[in-house]
């Protein structure tokens, strides 16, 4: 977790010490809401005078509020523009008020924050955005977006990234080169319909990488099993049929431009094959080229055949059961 010492001075002019800022950056970042708890493992202290200090102080000056909820219990809502403002977080619609199933699963969130600080998170939709389009080159329409209309204006707007789930950069997997990891918290959901929804919307951004982790985050092991179920289903069968409708795609493509027949393909499709050339390079493309090209293997073979076996993305499945503010990381599947 990097969190700029610009922001963490910001709040500390309104009075709180370089540990309670760093605990109200990340609040605000992440879920607005907290409990006692929480600031005590973030801060490795006990219940006490410290506590007692900071709370009376959030309180006192009217960065945040205790509110008791049903099934929830008392919770403190950061909800201060001022603090928000501080740290370029003004937009965040964290300090508004919302359901007790959103404030549970932002305590969910918050939990996993604190019980993995090691991770480089991609905390806002700004990060997101560029980290995807800039750095790996993923065309915008793939990202996860929601369109919201205008209040003052009559133009919707876009949004990436609207859930809010953690999205971060793990180093610590013995990888030689950090993990794209992507996360689902699940507030308590009698059903994984929520679960499925989720996983279909990112589909299109999963069909671009070549390696990601994907983690389930719970207070409770009962949906774990059905999950990973879910996960094989949504995730695994789309990018199975994803793999062989773009290699057959790019086949067709290259033909058409080895032929030189530049005026059947339009500039999407030219654009899209010169990034494809990068995806399906090598000597196995192109002995696999050379038969298709020759009639020796049929579309229906190739796609069973690159269904089943052909260049899968890597991809880790792991649950994740929050309890008590701690984490217990339970792997149930890696494939690829």
């Amino acid at each position: 977790m990097n969190i700029s010492d610009a922001h963490i001075k910001a709040i500390q002019t309104l009075g709180y010490t370089a540990d309670e800022a760093r605990f109200l950056y990340v609040v605000a970042t992440h879920s607005g809401y907290f409990v006692p708890r929480q600031f005590v493992a973030f801060t490795e202290t006990s219940w006490g005078k410290r506590y007692q200090s900071f709370t009376g102080k959030v309180e006192r000056c009217g960065h945040a509020t205790w509110r008791e909820y049903l099934d929830l219990g008392g919770v403190y809502h950061l909800f201060s523009k001022t603090l928000y403002r501080l740290i370029e977080r003004e937009n965040l619609r964290n300090r508004r008020r919302h359901s007790t199933e959103f404030i549970r699963t932002r305590l969910l969130l918050l939990d996993f924050i604190i019980a993995n600080p090691q991770h480089e998170y991609l905390e806002t939709e700004q990060d997101k955005v560029r980290f995807f389009c800039d750095q790996l080159g993923i065309p915008k329409k793939a990202l996860p977006a929601k369109t919201y209309e205008g209040i003052s204006t009559a133009q919707p707007t876009l949004r990436y990234f609207v859930d809010k789930f953690p999205l971060f950069l793990d180093a610590v997997t013995g990888s030689s080169s950090p993990v794209v990891s992507f996360s689902y918290v699940d507030p308590g959901q009698a059903s994984l319909t929520g679960f499925a929804n989720h996983l279909n919307t990112y589909v299109p951004l999963f069909r671009h990488l070549a390696s990601f982790r994907f983690l389930y985050i719970a207070g409770s092991s009962i949906h774990f099993t059905a999950a990973e179920k879910c996960f094989r289903s949504v995730v695994t069968g789309a990018l199975r049929t994803a793999v062989s409708m773009e290699l057959l795609r790019y086949l067709r493509l290259r033909l058409a431009w080895d032929r030189k027949e530049y005026g059947d393909l339009s500039a999407d499709e030219i654009e899209w094959l010169d990034q494809a050339s990068q995806t399906f390079a090598g000597p196995e493309i192109e002995a696999l080229y050379a038969a298709w090209k020759a009639g020796e293997i049929g579309e229906r073979e190739l796609q069973k055949q690159y269904g089943e076996s052909g260049r899968q993305p890597r991809i880790e499945f792991a649950t994740y059961l929050v309890s008590r503010g701690e984490g217990d990381m339970r792997q149930l599947e890696k494939t690829g």
